[in-house]
């Protein structure tokens, strides 16, 4: 994995940022510029091996799987964050695999989503963050796991954020570009951070554009 330690600046005041999905490949990448830009920061893995990870980017590690809703809620509770940055996803290493996968990765959406909007409501609503796509899905489970997701948040307050295909180092897309709407995956950890003090709504993350709808 090609993590760029670089810090953002921002004029947020210091958060206490509770990061699920923190190994991935944004999730990573925003560990670090947050932990650089004075953030306090829990990063949520599953797997055990990855707490290492974790805190060498400068974060607390909280073993945690999204399905434990108990475990999770007092995870989240237990940190108590002024903001939850949902980057959850449950994708395979290569592109070549991602048909098996995608029933799992709308699962997660569908459910994951549930359960971290609900322990972020016991933990007194912080705000709230979470990963979608700029690009519109065929019909069936993955479009509606998208809708589920983005209704959810937009429900409880959040912001989704629409990010556009990633490209750049330890993404599907090392050395080429996708179809748009894209984003390199280094610039769309960045924009992230300069968007920690939005208030909900949707935030479209791409190289063409990032406006809200």
């Amino acid at each position: 994995m090609n993590v760029r330690p670089s810090a953002v600046p921002s004029e947020v005041a210091p958060l206490r940022v509770f990061v699920a999905g923190a190994t991935g490949v944004i999730g990573s990448r925003l560990l670090s510029l947050l932990t650089g830009a004075g953030h306090t920061v829990a990063g949520m893995t599953r797997t055990t091996s990855k707490m290492n990870l974790v805190r060498e980017l400068g974060a607390e590690p909280v073993l945690c799987d999204v399905y434990d809703v108990d475990s999770l809620t007092t995870a989240v509770a237990g940190f108590r964050p002024d903001l939850v940055l949902h980057q959850l996803t449950d994708l395979p290493d290569t592109a070549e695999d991602l048909p098996e996968r995608r029933e799992h990765n709308a699962h997660i959406r569908v459910e994951g989503t549930r359960n971290l909007v609900a322990a972020a409501t016991s933990a007194g609503r912080p705000r709230f963050l979470a990963q979608s796509v700029a690009w519109d899905l065929p019909p069936g489970s993955g479009a509606d796991a998208v809708r589920s997701l983005e209704t959810a948040v937009l429900g409880y307050g959040g912001t989704v954020l629409r990010y556009g295909q990633f490209y750049g180092p330890g993404t599907f897309y090392p050395d080429a570009l996708p179809v748009g709407p894209r984003i390199h995956v280094d610039a769309a950890a960045e924009r992230t951070v300069a968007a920690l003090d939005r208030r909900g709504g949707i935030l479209t993350i791409t190289d063409d554009t990032a406006v809200s709808d």
